[in-house]
């Protein structure tokens, strides 16, 4: 079996892969406060998908297979210098683009820093909760068509892409009152959402990076900056 059919095999009855709706982009802050419990919902489904048969952390491969034995691993190796592709020598960014060094470093080690706080936390993680890949109908439904970057990781990383995308929306804020209010008790809160959002934060910053989007990576700069004051005061 190819990859989406074992992620279909594997998902939640209730997670829908091909949803009918409009594409979450289009709601505006009002509408989203109005559902954003569905949403919230819709992906912690996600991540009570039974992954037994999976082993590992990181994103699938074709046979859905992962490739790192550890957490410290998937999130250490994807900045390594050596792989292969796209990112092979991508250090050379930090003197042809505007990819800030000391910015960059500063932030891939508060994300080392927390990474024994996320290490055993396995689920199936989306990775592509940004808004342009959902579907809602804004009611009852929110579906997840695009499931190219799915894989094992701390589910908290799907929540840490949301408010990568959209920080205006207060995504942390809104799902830490979620959980309180339905008394879900999630370990070590505050240092597992940092080091997943640090984690996709400079992963997603080096990407705008290497296509020379200055505007992007400016305003992911002052998300990730800002992060850290709004998570501690939760």
């Amino acid at each position: 079996m190819g990859r989406d059919h074992i992620i279909k095999s594997i998902l939640f009855e209730k997670v829908c892969m091909t949803p009918d709706g409009f594409v979450a982009d289009q709601l505006n802050p009002e509408q989203f406060m109005e559902c954003h419990e569905l949403f919230f919902d819709k992906i912690l489904e996600i991540h009570s998908s039974d992954i037994t048969s999976i082993e590992g952390y990181g994103e699938f491969n074709e046979e859905c297979k992962t490739e790192y034995g550890s957490c410290k691993d998937f999130l250490v190796d994807t900045f390594a210098e050596d792989n292969e592709g796209y990112w092979y020598h991508w250090k050379e960014m930090f003197e042809t683009t505007v990819l800030d060094q000391s910015f960059f470093e500063t932030y891939l080690q508060e994300m080392k820093d927390r990474i024994p706080y996320c290490e055993g936390k396995r689920y199936l993680a989306y990775n592509n909760t940004f808004f342009i890949n959902m579907i809602t109908d804004g009611k009852t439904a929110v579906g997840f068509p695009d499931w190219s970057r799915s894989g094992i990781c701390d589910f908290l990383l799907d929540f840490a892409i949301m408010d990568l995308n959209k920080p205006y929306l207060h995504i942390p804020e809104l799902l830490f009152e979620y959980c309180k209010k339905r008394d879900i008790v999630i370990p070590d809160f505050k240092e597992r959402f940092l080091c997943m959002a640090y984690y996709k934060g400079i992963d997603t910053l080096r990407w705008h990076a290497s296509i020379d989007d200055t505007e992007s990576c400016m305003s992911i700069m002052k998300s990730i900056r800002e992060l850290k004051e709004r998570i501690y005061a939760l």
